[in-house]
């Protein structure tokens, strides 16, 4: 139980971390992208780089409540 605990704990901070830093890196790539006038594609890497990350983070999310709603 407790080992599950700590399990759930540590993908909890993965989960908040990616989330943090995918935000941060993607509001960077999107102020880099303006000031050198990058284009809508070279754009759409950033986003798609972002929502990849968020896809990840939910993934870590939807696991932890599997696990808690389990029991």
């Amino acid at each position: 139980m407790s080992q599950d605990r700590e399990k759930d704990r540590r993908d909890g901070r993965k989960a908040a971390l990616v989330i943090a830093g995918a935000t941060i890196l993607w509001l960077a790539y999107q102020m880099l992208g303006t000031q050198m006038g990058w284009s809508a594609q070279v754009a759409l890497i950033g986003d798609l780089a972002a929502i990849a990350a968020y896809i990840y983070a939910l993934a870590l999310v939807w696991r932890i409540w599997r696990r808690s709603s389990g029991k």
